[in-house]
């Protein structure tokens, strides 16, 4: 690395996405043997990542929002230890596929979300880390290429249940209906929809943490084994997740903004018989709670259990829902949407 480089930070961030159908559909082994479509969209919310090269012999992370430092001797292979698994199994595949050697650096990150919060945080900030290995080490990777690494480091290296949805909405950013096959085929529709529709879905929606966490690996592995087990009430309702997001789809690009509500509410019907740890009696009262207050229809975010919920709130009913849900003490989320994906510069 040249001297002149070395007292440069490499950053970058990845926006937090929420998902508005077909969500689950992206799973395997679903998508292997179906087909799934997915349509979601980024929120100004990120995952932050910043490395600074050291000649220390040694790896730092930082995990800011956690109040997390662990340190390591650079080595070409770092143990996975659970509170830092993700920031090491990068380290890992970089060292392996990349560098070819171990490297020193500090690396620095923030979420804008807590975990288990359904919005994508774990992959989200997979992609954050990789940019900024990307924007350090010059890598020749491609947005297809960073999302299907970020995947694969995950789900294979290191084993986390999960879809394909995530990395990619990070990469890419803006709204996407977004294709899953078998052999990890993805493909990626940016759609185009009028700022105006794209407003007026912003100013109706409503987005609530609910101050409860969720593991979504168990969630689903459970929806996994009822596909492997052929749990035919299960399959059917993720045919009708797919079918959602095709219909969300066709919604937004028409401008046919009176029937999200619908369609997040067909979806909430089917999304529950897809395992059965995807609700639970508080969610239950939370969903009743906000239709009675005006909301026409919602979902909850991510794998499900617990995280965000979304309300779309028609005309002004947005105030009375989220006054609605005060007891529950939980918080309305401020968020507009983004339309940038993956960002990566040097300070």
């Amino acid at each position: 690395m040249p001297d002149n480089l070395k007292s440069n930070i490499f950053r970058s961030k990845a926006p937090l996405r929420i998902g508005l159908a077909g969500g689950g559909s992206d799973v395997a082994p679903y998508s292997d043997q179906f087909g799934g479509a997915i349509l979601n969209a980024t929120l100004n919310l990120y995952a932050h990542a910043s490395i600074e090269p050291t000649e220390d012999a040694k790896v730092t992370f930082v995990l800011s929002d956690r109040k997390v430092t662990i340190e390591f001797p650079s080595e070409e292979k770092l143990p996975l230890n659970e509170s830092c698994i993700l920031h090491a199994g990068i380290y890992n595949r970089i060292v392996k596929d990349y560098s070819k050697k171990p490297l020193s650096f500090k690396l620095t990150t923030h979420v804008d979300a807590p975990p288990g919060s359904g919005l994508g945080t774990s992959s989200t900030l997979v992609v954050a880390i990789l940019g900024a290995f990307v924007e350090w080490l010059k890598l020749p990777l491609g947005d297809y290429d960073i999302a299907h690494l970020a995947y694969e480091i995950e789900r294979i290296d290191l084993g986390m249940a999960g879809g394909k949805q995530d990395q990619y909405s990070a990469t890419f950013g803006g709204v996407n209906f977004m294709e899953f096959y078998k052999d990890d085929k993805v493909i990626v529709n940016p759609l185009r929809i009028n700022d105006a529709y794209m407003n007026e879905l912003s100013h109706n929606l409503l987005l609530y943490y609910t101050a409860t966490s969720r593991e979504s690996a168990l969630i689903i592995a459970s929806q996994q084994k009822n596909v492997r087990s052929g749990n035919t009430r299960s399959i059917e309702a993720m045919h009708q997740m797919k079918h959602q997001a095709i219909m969300m789809k066709e919604a937004l690009l028409k401008g046919q903004l009176d029937k999200i509500g619908e369609i997040l509410n067909f979806g909430w019907h089917y999304k529950k018989q897809m395992a059965e740890e995807i609700t639970n009696p508080l969610v239950e009262k939370i969903y009743e709670t906000a239709i009675a207050a005006g909301a026409t229809g919602g979902k909850i975010s991510g794998a499900g259990g617990g995280g965000f919920m979304a309300f779309y709130c028609p005309g002004n009913s947005k105030h009375s829902v989220a006054e609605s849900l005060i007891p529950f003490g939980g918080q309305v989320q401020r968020f507009e949407f983004t339309n940038s994906g993956l960002t990566t510069w040097t300070n």
